[in-house]
């Protein structure tokens, strides 16, 4: 029997990212936390953009959704389970994924409301904190992911700002193990992580196979400042773990092995996107099945790219840098 061609699913809200740099202060204006996410309708959204006169840049994104388009740069076989509105962004969104090879079959289209948007603010520092209003993203039900999703699919990569929908989410990790597909979380937030702590060990340890975090979600996840702590109490439900350092690289666990990788040490623009395509890097070693060490470097080479420009894309014309450095790297 021939081995299954290895086919990546990505599972979230595809956002149409608004960018604007802003002060410190006006985060204290709006009564913000530097770098957490909150969620907001419509209206509230046009309000915070109403209090700044800063430019906007308008690009495609959402955290699944980046890491998935960092692996289809790499030149893995992908696909997006998503929804979308039936708009010009929307469609925009869908054929800029489908130009890099990714496979738009699995998106679902509300009729009526718009394609999702998230403010991004980067201060100066370049640190980002987010304001969400998930459109369309956040009409999806149950009833329109099926099995047939997961058809061809071996890997399931999710985002945890899913877990603000318990239902839906078990739903699609149970299809995935259904489907026999390992599956990636990436936790997105420490307020998802305050958020979610009731639920989060048992879906951990029941559907997650790798699980990725910065240092604010380990911290929210094991109560302590030492992310070498958060590394092995999360090992505790789940086959291998990442906790990403920014500059100070990361920490990954796996099988009880345990390895620090440096950073790709740059002068950043903006971090928007960097956690995302730091994943691309380490799932495209780790699903290749290379050494844990090995799939770190990968992600540092990613996330050092990304954060030399203003939000999570890299231009088309440094992909085929990356895929060099890459596979000098891996010897591949």
């Amino acid at each position: 029997m021939a081995k299954k061609k290895r086919k990546v699913l990505g599972v979230g809200s595809p956002m149409l990212d608004v960018l604007v740099n802003v002060p410190d202060s006006f985060l204290s204006e709006i009564g913000a936390q530097k770098g957490g996410m909150e969620l907001v309708d419509s209206v509230t959204l046009e309000k915070i953009l109403s209090k700044t006169s800063a430019k906007q840049m308008l690009v495609p994104g959402g955290s699944s959704a980046n890491t998935i388009i960092g692996l289809a740069e790499l030149g893995m076989d992908t696909a997006f389970l998503g929804k979308i509105g039936n708009d010009k962004q929307g469609r925009f969104y869908k054929e800029r994924y489908q130009a890099i090879g990714g496979d738009i079959t699995r998106f679902k289209v509300n009729e009526k409301v718009p394609t999702g948007r998230c403010l991004s603010l980067i201060t100066p520092d370049s640190e980002r904190t987010m304001r969400t209003d998930l459109g369309a993203a956040a009409t999806m039900v149950m009833e329109e992911i099926t099995a047939m999703d997961f058809d061809d699919i071996t890997h399931l990569h999710a985002e945890g700002y899913m877990l603000f929908n318990k239902d839906l989410m078990i739903h699609v990790l149970q299809l995935a193990k259904k489907n026999s597909c390992t599956v990636s979380l990436d936790l997105s937030s420490f307020g998802v992580v305050d958020a979610s702590m009731g639920i989060l060990p048992d879906i951990l340890g029941k559907y997650v196979d790798i699980v990725f975090a910065n240092e604010d979600e380990a911290k929210a996840f094991c109560g302590e400042d030492d992310p070498e702590k958060a590394v092995k109490a999360m090992a505790e439900y789940s086959q291998a773990v990442a906790v990403k350092l920014g500059r100070k690289g990361s920490i990954i666990r796996c099988r009880r092995n345990t390895v620090r990788v440096n950073a790709d040490v740059v002068d950043a623009v903006d971090t928007t996107g960097a956690g995302d395509l730091w994943q691309a890097g380490f799932l495209y070693g780790f699903l290749k099945g290379m050494p844990i060490e090995l799939c770190g470097k990968f992600g540092s080479v990613l996330g050092s790219e990304v954060v030399k420009v203003v939000g999570a894309s890299i231009p088309e014309g440094k992909w085929d840098e990356i895929r060099r450095r890459i596979n000098y790297l891996g010897d591949i």
